[in-house]
């Protein structure tokens, strides 16, 4: 079936099905001629509410291996500072090299304008796992162990971070006719379609974190290093690739193969495999006895 032909169909069905979109402005609040958005919000609210949660988990030394967490409570804060960086930039490089690197080896200057969006999941990932990394080591701590810490914290900024993109209307999902699809007004073709980011909001964000705060607290998984932030890698991946089969894709990449293969679910493939190999690590990996 051709998009007319499906968005006509879908279209028919709009008196039955759709949810009105809540009438909120993409700007939270504007300080003269500064604007802030919902979205930059979510990131610095999200970073704010991780380091806190993230301070008191650090707190309690009985959860971590030996009684070590990877740096201490106190510098929490300096960590906080260090993520920031790392998502902002790493998400932002991330989005130029995997989805429009074409366009930015053409024009340079845009690299640095984020105005119209343009931030890339994986990419933030990566950027705050390698600043995890760093950090701890410069630290002295266990570098496994400041993943699993992020693991732990990440879901929070997921989750606004995905109500932001609600609250945007972009990254929306394909047409449908559940009875709690939305018409997004930035929608061109003004057809109701899954709330793809509220799935994400509640996969990746609500249900992953409770997943792995049962894992932390109940079941001490703090005490084997990478086993958490393995945990998160395959929930997240899992989650993301499911997602991915209702999200529409960006327009300018689209589908990658037969209709369904997204470039998020091929990003999300490499997270999969590392989240099962630290778990495997985790749960095989034998102390060594001479080791403080």
């Amino acid at each position: 079936m051709t998009r007319a032909g499906e968005a006509a169909m879908v279209r028919a069905s709009v008196k039955d099905c759709p949810v009105p979109f809540p009438n909120i402005d993409p700007i939270a609040f504007a300080i003269g001629p500064i604007a802030i958005r919902w979205y930059a919000l979510a990131y610095l609210v999200g970073t704010l509410l991780g380091a806190a949660y993230g301070y008191r988990m650090l707190s309690k030394q009985h959860l971590w291996h030996r009684g070590h967490p990877p740096f201490p409570a106190k510098d929490i804060w300096d960590f906080a500072f260090w993520t920031m960086l790392a998502i902002v930039i790493g998400g932002r490089l991330g989005y130029v090299l995997f989805y429009n690197l074409p366009y930015y080896l053409q024009n340079p200057i845009e690299i640095i304008n984020t105005l119209d969006g343009g931030m890339s999941f994986h990419g933030g990932m990566l950027g705050l796992a390698l600043a995890a990394i760093l950090f701890s080591r410069s630290k002295g701590g266990n570098w496994l162990s400041s993943l699993d810490l992020i693991a732990s914290v990440a879901t929070i900024g997921i989750f606004l971070g995905r109500i932001a993109n609600f609250i945007n209307g972009e990254l929306y999902g394909a047409p449908a006719s559940v009875p709690w699809a939305v018409i997004f007004p930035t929608d061109p073709m003004q057809v109701p379609r899954h709330p793809s980011q509220l799935y994400e909001a509640a996969l990746e964000g609500l249900l992953l974190f409770l997943v792995i705060r049962i894992a932390t607290h109940v079941f001490y998984a703090l005490r084997k290093p990478g086993l958490v932030a393995g945990i998160f890698a395959i929930g997240y991946s899992l989650a993301r690739i499911l997602v991915e089969f209702v999200r529409l894709p960006d327009a300018h990449i689209g589908y990658l193969y037969g209709g369904w293969l997204t470039q998020g679910q091929l990003l999300s493939l490499p997270i999969l495999l590392g989240g099962i190999i630290l778990v495997a690590y985790a749960a095989t990996r034998r102390e060594n006895p001479l080791r403080p």
